[in-house]
């Protein structure tokens, strides 16, 4: 093992193998590199494979780590290295003891599917309504416990109000339920092993005697439950070793805490900090301007990147009008660089900070017939808002849509059973002809309420209104379909569906943002229609089918949020909508200091996938409900070109 390839603070991370270390390895210093070649010193050193654990969050990194590690030692092990994720290693603790707990060896582990059915079953038994509590919002709030290590004792004390206590009590019944059929859920597997160490100290003790030295990669990713784990396995030797950065600590909202990287030195006294500094990725030019973002946050571990390479572009700032001419001059951009200078697309990145944003990036990546993948996102018109809302332009444009028709028929809810539609399309499939012309019938044979016949005849009323102002005013179709949106109170649905309240906004932003399509598609088609519109439509979701996985290692441009950015590189990167409200986030703005503190990093992430070139758009006006509204550029540009000072 060639421990010359390794500059002077990685070899002092993989020569220090006793006691606690934390190497702080920031954004393109070789992290992996450490983490194996430290895995390969430990064997060379004399520790069996079988008591050494890294622990990762991917089953892909740590099949990775595994290759690596074997390829450095240049031999095949006899035993190996115990390299998993938490949830497999937590599987592997309870095969062997789960038994105390009074579950059996042989647990299953349910799918959501699953789950679902016996969140369904739970909240029947205990007379729960869906209208008052629904089961996948029961789901989410177990989550959240559990994520939290709360059982449900503990849960009903601090639930806030009636439906958290409604929630508190199912979860009771859920978790007796899951005992009773032998079952675990996935937040169980590390909810039980937390357990299983608390109250059985022999079984802890076996497992702290199984690893005489731990590995943690990402650990500014670790939440609550897994720092406790990982801090019991280690309570005995501290022979633990953690790799991560702080200032890429990104998921709080999915329950990581930044403070157990910051805190590693109390939790663990005497720990050995070791700073990967050297950048291999960035040009000089992007990491001043990284170093520069992130050195605003206050609570972090002070380290300043270095870059290896000198820069042949500067990182670039650039104000569009509008966010329509900013999707436009970057794909046109890229179309130049790809066609005229000959760099192929998979270099090219495009980043942003929410899931409404590619949109138009999409449609002009495809009027300008360029390839792209879109990655770890959502497609615009995959949303179930985006397809409710199609769905009415498509009954209005084509009154005999009938799959369209029934999709909307009870959304928002008007008080039509799915019972009542299946006899109506029964009997509307047997006389042969459209619902609208059953309901009568269908009332006289009681096959449908009153109600669902008054609903249905007040629907096909205001169907029969909005084609004739769609004919009427065709340029005028967005503000008819904010209108409509209103009629039908779409909001309502939402808050329906959505109980949290920052997933109602999100969902609410996405109707603006349908808006605004269709605002666009009136200012460009001459002249436009319906027709057309919905033609031009199914065009674009047509193109929208190829093989993504097959693509993303296709010469195509990259889409992604800035959250699934992270962990990848790119030569050529591009990231858009640099405003507050944007980037920062609009619910963040108002929000604590922590809180703009992970945007910044978040910032700082989508900074360091650029190898090369990185250029930072913004939009000086953007459309809300199909007008366009002034907006502020992100507090974050200022901070990367040094024109404010960081906070003490």
């Amino acid at each position: 093992m060639d421990l010359s390839k390794l500059n002077a603070a990685q070899r002092e991370a993989v020569e220090t193998l006793q006691g606690p270390v934390l190497v702080l390895a920031g954004a393109g210093t070789g992290k992996t590199r450490v983490i194996t070649y430290r895995m390969a010193r430990l064997l060379r050193a004399g520790v069996q494979a079988d008591r050494i654990l890294s622990v990762t969050f991917t089953n892909k990194a740590a099949k990775e780590m595994l290759e690596r590690t074997k390829a450095l030692i240049g031999a095949s092990l006899k035993k190996r290295p115990w390299i998993s994720t938490f949830h497999s290693l937590c599987v592997q603790v309870l095969r062997e003891d789960i038994s105390r707990l009074g579950y059996p060896p042989l647990f299953a582990i349910l799918d959501r599917g699953d789950q679902e059915s016996m969140a369904r079953k739970v909240l029947r038994d205990i007379r729960v309504t869906e209208k008052s509590l629904k089961p996948g919002d029961l789901l989410s709030l177990i989550g959240k416990w559990k994520s939290a290590g709360l059982n449900p004792e503990r849960a009903a004390t601090i639930a806030e109000d009636d439906k958290e206590s409604l929630g508190a009590m199912a979860y009771r019944r859920y978790q007796l339920a899951l005992k009773a059929s032998g079952s675990v859920d996935f937040d169980d597997l590390l909810l039980l092993t937390e357990q299983l160490f608390d109250t059985c100290p022999d079984v802890l003790k076996k497992n702290q005697q199984r690893f005489s030295h731990v590995q943690i990669d990402e650990y500014q990713d670790t939440n609550g439950l897994q720092f406790r784990i990982i801090e019991s396995l280690v309570r005995e030797h501290h022979n633990l070793c953690v790799v991560g950065d702080d200032d890429q600590s990104i998921y709080g909202w999915r329950g990581a805490e930044v403070k157990h990287i910051l805190g590693f030195a109390r939790t663990f006294p005497g720990a050995k900090v070791v700073r990967l500094e050297e950048n291999y990725r960035c040009t000089d030019r992007i990491i001043d301007h990284a170093n520069r973002l992130v050195s605003h946050n206050r609570d972090r571990h002070k380290k300043v990147l270095r870059a290896h390479k000198p820069a042949k572009e500067e990182v670039r700032f650039i104000e569009y009008p509008d966010e329509q001419l900013e999707a436009e001059k970057v794909v046109g951009e890229i179309r130049f660089l790809h066609q005229k200078k000959g760099l192929p697309l998979v270099q090219f990145a495009i980043l942003f900070r929410t899931n409404e944003q590619p949109r138009l990036f999409e449609s002009e990546l495809r009027r300008q017939q360029l390839p792209y993948v879109l990655m770890g996102s959502q497609s615009f018109y995959d949303r179930k808002e985006i397809k409710d809302l199609l769905s009415y332009l498509k009954v209005i444009g084509r009154p005999d849509d009938e799959q369209s028709l029934l999709r909307i028929i009870n959304t928002p809810a008007r008080g039509i059973s799915d019972a009542a539609c299946e006899k109506l399309l029964a009997r509307a499939v047997k006389v042969g002809v459209p619902i609208w012309n059953v309901v009568e019938p269908a009332l006289v044979e009681k096959e449908i309420t009153q109600k669902a016949a008054d609903a249905l005849r007040k629907l096909h009323g205001q169907f029969r209104r909005w084609r004739e102002q769609f004919q009427q005013h065709p340029e005028k179709m967005d503000q008819l379909l904010r209108t409509l949106i209103e009629e039908i109170d779409y909001d309502r649905e939402i808050e329906r569906q959505y109980k949290d309240e920052q997933q109602q906004a999100q969902r609410k932003v996405v109707l603006q943002d349908y808006v605004n399509s269709l605002a666009e598609y009136v200012e460009k088609a001459s002249p436009p229609t319906l027709h057309d519109y919905l033609s031009s439509i199914a065009l674009e979701r047509r193109d929208e089918e190829p093989d993504k996985e097959a693509m993303a290692q296709s010469d195509a441009v990259k889409l992604m949020t800035l959250h699934s950015a992270k962990g990848l590189e790119f030569p050529r990167v591009y990231m858009v909508g640099m405003e507050e409200g944007l980037l920062p986030h609009k619910r963040t703005i108002e929000g604590t200091e922590a809180e703009i503190a992970e945007e910044r990093r978040l910032c700082y992430v989508g900074v360091t996938r650029a190898q090369e070139s990185l250029t930072l758009t913004r939009a000086a006006s953007r459309r809300k409900w199909g007008k366009p509204r002034p907006s502020q550029p992100s507090r974050f540009i200022m901070e990367m070109r040094g024109e404010t000072k960081p906070n003490g």
